[in-house]
């Protein structure tokens, strides 16, 4: 079972890799106001909605003690950013507002998921 687990975790460190990527290479295009949601943004969101789903139920079925509470937290910054990314893929340009928010509540769901113990 732990093996298991290591695999979701790594997919679950793939997909925070795939939506913080995809942001950090708009970063230039942000002050020329021509950044744009990338499939890489969306598909790194539900690469981690998906593995951090699985992971909790894993631990659950172990009999880990889980924080439900980060999780909580983390899940609802995950449904902002997937919205903000599912509703913004398609236009040509996102505004710079909606960019800088998926990137930084990305970085913070990193650092709650790091520093939150």
């Amino acid at each position: 079972m732990n093996v298991l687990i290591n695999v979701f975790v790594a997919l679950h460190v793939i997909g925070i890799a795939a939506l913080l990527g995809g942001f950090l290479t708009q970063m230039k295009a942000i002050g020329a106001g021509t950044a744009r949601m990338v499939p890489a943004m969306l598909h790194g969101a539900l690469t981690m909605l998906v593995t951090g789903m699985v992971l909790v139920g894993l631990n659950e079925a172990q009999g880990a003690a889980l924080d439900h509470v980060k999780i909580g937290v983390k899940l609802a910054l995950l449904v902002v950013i997937l919205g903000l990314v599912y509703v913004k893929r398609d236009d040509e340009r996102a505004g710079k507002g909606a960019f800088a928010a998926v990137g930084a509540l990305t970085m913070a769901n990193v650092f709650i998921a790091t520093l939150w113990t």
